[in-house]
Formats: structure tokens, C-alpha cells, sequence
């Protein structure tokens, strides 16, 4: 893709931690991404509607919304919210506008963080995170802005984290077509909430449609 074309992806997410993450990545690999951080505290999944109901589609091949899935099982009325969310997102795929690719990580993005690492075998996962990677909290962890650049040095890598995340247990299967040459993707959502409370994600279609663009992600 031309670094000429103003088509961008937009990323929303839900704060520091996947906002770092992800601008670290946007900058290794030189990609046009758009990053757009939503502070979840008190609104929730509907806050988190709310805000994508409110962006535009102008000049956006498709926007990731990515999200932890723990409120779903944690807190009461969450998984209405969220079914919700995940409703919104199919209704406007099958429309054909523009593509809302929902990626719920579950419990939530410290675990995939984990996943990074080939040591990572089930532990406690804050414990994980503070031993494996050397902060002194998970706070820390969250506040990292080279969170990223954290996670990829060594022998720790997204690609050890996308062999195992396990997409079985995800709350949502897309099916997904790209069409490099038009710049088009098409995206159908399947429902899958009976795996809330499995770890598990979807985050590989993250990766798998920007490579579609972008061979050397």
C-alpha cells in the first residue's frame, strides 16, 4: 500500500496498555494506523459503543475494536452489553460499510502479553508479567510506553504469542476476505459467547488482515 494513500485502519482501545502496545508496533513496521485509546472506567462495553457509534468512516478501510473480555463474566449486565457491541459490529459488516472487526481478549490483554513469551505455561498472570519481564508492578506494565518493544525483545515475540493464543475459546469467529487491490475487506461475525470464561482471542485477525496489506507484518 502506498504511504501516499490516506486510507488508514483505525484501533480503537481501552487505554494506556494497548495504546503503547500497539503504537510500538505501528511505528516498527511503518504502518498507517490510527490509534484511538477509550478509557472504559464506569461506561463499560456501552461507553465503548457509544464512542464507535460517534466516529465517522471517512477515509478508514476498517477499524479494530479491541477489547478485554473479563467485565463480561465479572461484572453483572456486561454480557448483555457486550452482546450488544458484538451485535452492532455484525449489523454494520453485513451492511458492507465499513468493516468493524471486533477482537475481545479474554480474560484481558496482560494474558496476551504472557503469551509473548515461550516460558508462559498457565501461571498466575500478574505474577507472569512482573518475574518474566522485570517490572515492578502490573501498573508498571501498564504504563510502559515501550511496552512493545518490552514484549519483542529475545525470545519473546508476537509470533510466539499468535501460534499460542488459542482462537478455540474466542467469543467471536470472523470470517474474513481481503482484497488488497481495491482496498476492500469483507468480514462476517459469529457470536460465540458460551467461551466467556475460556482464555482465549481473536487477535490473529488483527495480524492476518494487515499482512494482508502489508506482507512484512
Amino acid at each position: 500500500m502506498s504511504r501516499n494513500n490516506k486510507l488508514i485502519f483505525k484501533v480503537f482501545c481501552e487505554g494506556d496498555t494497548e495504546y503503547n502496545y500497539f503504537e510500538g508496533f505501528r511505528k516498527k513496521n511503518n504502518l498507517n494506523l490510527a490509534l484511538r485509546p477509550i478509557n472504559m472506567d464506569g461506561g463499560g462495553y456501552s461507553n465503548f459503543l457509544s464512542e464507535i457509534k460517534k466516529d465517522g468512516s471517512f477515509n478508514s478501510i476498517a477499524k479494530f475494536i479491541i477489547i478485554d473480555g473479563d467485565r463480561a463474566s465479572a461484572e453483572k449486565g456486561e454480557k448483555d452489553k457486550l452482546k450488544e457491541l458484538i451485535d452492532y459490529c455484525i449489523l454494520q459488516n453485513d451492511k458492507g460499510d465499513t468493516p468493524h472487526i471486533l477482537i475481545i481478549n479474554y480474560p484481558d490483554f496482560e494474558y496476551l502479553a504472557c503469551l509473548h513469551s515461550p516460558k508462559f505455561n498457565k501461571q498466575n498472570i500478574n505474577n507472569f508479567i512482573k518475574s518474566e519481564y522485570n517490572y515492578k508492578s502490573v501498573n508498571d506494565f501498564k504504563a510502559d510506553q515501550k511496552v512493545f518493544e518490552k514484549l519483542n525483545t529475545k525470545s519473546n515475540s508476537y509470533f510466539t504469542m499468535l501460534k499460542n493464543v488459542s482462537s478455540k475459546f474466542a467469543f467471536i469467529s470472523n470470517k474474513i476476505d481481503v482484497k488488497k487491490s481495491k482496498f476492500l475487506i469483507n468480514v462476517k461475525t459469529e457470536k460465540k459467547l458460551e467461551n466467556i470464561g475460556k482464555r482465549g482471542s481473536n487477535i490473529n485477525d488483527f495480524f492476518f488482515i494487515l499482512r494482508g496489506f502489508d506482507e512484512k507484518v
